[in-house]
């Protein structure tokens, strides 16, 4: 099978129908598989045709942990956000040859988040081996800003974020940030594997932590509320 392009996949992902690509970083507007502008804020159970509740995965990369948790999880609903579609070509790519209808993909920085998902209409999120961004921790997953957007788009109640990375500086910088907002920390460990995992989510692997495992990367694992 020939081996498609980055411009490939872009052009591809306009087309899929679990796709919404952003139309610009300055605007709340996404692009459908139809190429029509619309306005999805607040209607993502139009997407999915029912109101389970909706769970994101934020820089995903090619989704791994969306389809997971919609594999383990199928009454919930996930998007994937990311912004480089050729990453997002893969997921959906397999998304849709397998059927997996509770599975959308948002292409879109999500600094941006607050455009299109409506106050209150994600219950959880997780952030799934981000880059850690060393030297610039503006940049970072969870800094005060992006903690702001996740805040205004996530319910006031039952919501959880998640952070599962394998940067020893990511987490610790985590940690210092939670407390500094005094946010509810529900659990830590900085060493999943290290005993038998307390939840089955975190046996999901993305693309990334098989290659930290094989270099014999400790995982670290981070729930807490916002």
């Amino acid at each position: 099978m020939t081996k498609l392009s980055k411009l490939q996949k872009f052009a591809a992902i306009k087309t899929f129908p679990n796709v919404y690509s952003s139309k610009s970083h300055d605007s709340n507007l996404v692009v459908n598989s139809n190429g029509v502008d619309m306005d999805i804020k607040g209607k993502w159970n139009e997407h999915f045709n029912n109101d389970a509740p909706l769970i994101l995965e934020v820089a995903c990369g090619k989704g791994h942990y969306a389809r997971g948790l919609g594999k383990m999880y199928p009454s919930n609903n996930y998007v994937g956000v990311e912004l480089k579609g050729n990453r997002i070509w893969t997921g959906a790519n397999q998304a849709l040859k397998n059927n997996e209808e509770n599975v959308a993909f948002l292409r879109a920085r999500i600094e941006f988040m607050e455009y299109y998902f409506a106050r209150e209409e994600v219950a959880e999120i997780w952030i799934t081996f981000p880059d850690p961004q060393l030297g610039k921790p503006k940049k970072r997953t969870t800094c005060p800003r992006f903690l702001d957007v996740y805040r205004n788009v996530l319910r006031k109640d039952n919501n959880l974020v998640h952070l599962k990375t394998d940067s020893d500086e990511l987490y610790q910088y985590t940690l210092e940030v939670l407390n500094e907002q005094k946010i509810n920390i529900l659990y830590q460990n900085d060493d999943i594997y290290s005993k038998p995992l307390d939840f089955p989510e975190l046996d999901i692997k993305t693309f990334y932590e098989e290659m930290h495992l094989i270099d014999n990367r400790t995982i670290k694992y981070l729930r807490f509320t916002l």
